[in-house]
């Protein structure tokens, strides 16, 4: 009878630790099979980095589906790639920065450009008419220990970019879309309307129309819920032009405000400078 006993607890012991096993493998084979994400900071200010960290509740759910195999703003370990999709926050402005990205291009799936300066290059393209040297030469003691280039650019001139999710700084509820899709192989649903619908929607009355306040709300693209103008204050394009942009008719509209040339050439020259719609439409006023 104590053998019996014996041996029914060596068997349970070994269908416990079996168990045990199986649920380790399991475990593993499920992290192994989670897609990789890697977030890539280039020429910024880090503040779309922040606008995934700021999801908060969200997060946690992205974190659970996801392996966050190289995020240097939210953790110190770093996983080799390749990685399923690799979002890109940031311009090129530096000789390093520009074969950086081609590494960061082999290594990525797909490659998802986040903000303004990633998509147009940013305030920092402001050198982009200009002469960098003077910038240099007025701010840096040493100008010459600065190693630039004369232009800052957005990724897609340098990569082929998958997607590009514009704003300075971005949407987090547009950027976990844009996760969602690729993580589940489908397009991402961005809104390509225009700030102008989101004053619509809100009930807010045109700034431009009722007070005299130029407004780039026509031609750019929504994602701030028309901030800006629910404060009586002119939309300043974070968000970049939208999709078939009318600027022209809008710096015809600003003329008829009373605005000079070089006050319209600086309204289209803000966060998203160098983005076409909005550089050509100052060039043409300058």
């Amino acid at each position: 009878m104590e053998r019996n006993l014996f041996a029914k607890t060596v068997l349970f012991s070994v269908t416990i630790k079996y168990k045990i096993f199986l649920e380790k493998e399991s475990s593993d084979m499920t992290k192994k099979s989670k897609p990789k994400l890697a977030v890539w900071k280039f020429a910024s200010c880090d503040g779309c980095q922040l606008s995934l960290l700021d999801c908060e509740d969200e997060l946690l759910s992205v974190a659970g589906a996801i392996d966050i195999a190289n995020f240097p703003e939210a953790s110190r370990a770093v996983a080799k790639g390749p990685y399923d999709l690799s979002l890109v926050e940031g311009s090129i402005t530096t000789p390093h920065d520009a074969e950086r990205i081609h590494k960061v291009r082999r290594q990525s799936k797909f490659l998802v450009t986040i903000g303004a300066c990633a998509t147009s290059g940013g305030i920092q393209a402001l050198r982009n008419f200009k002469d960098v040297r003077e910038y240099t030469n007025m701010v840096y003691a040493n100008p010459k220990f600065i190693d630039t280039l004369s232009t800052s650019t957005p990724i897609s001139n340098h990569v082929y970019v998958d997607f590009e999710l514009r704003g300075c700084p971005i949407n987090k509820y547009q950027l976990l879309e844009v996760i969602s899709a690729y993580l589940n192989n489908r397009k991402p649903n961005i809104s390509p309307h225009s700030v102008c619908i989101d004053c619509k929607r809100r009930s807010t009355v045109c700034v431009m129309v009722a007070k005299n306040i130029p407004c780039l709300g026509p031609v750019t693209h929504t994602g701030c819920d028309a901030l800006c103008p629910s404060y009586d204050r002119g939309c300043f394009g974070c968000y970049g032009p939208k999709e078939s942009t009318n600027t022209g008719s809008l710096a015809e509209w600003f003329s008829s405000l009373g605005m000079k040339s070089d006050e319209i050439m600086r309204t289209f020259r803000g966060l998203n400078a160098y983005a076409d719609a909005f550089r050509k439409e100052s060039e043409a006023h300058e």
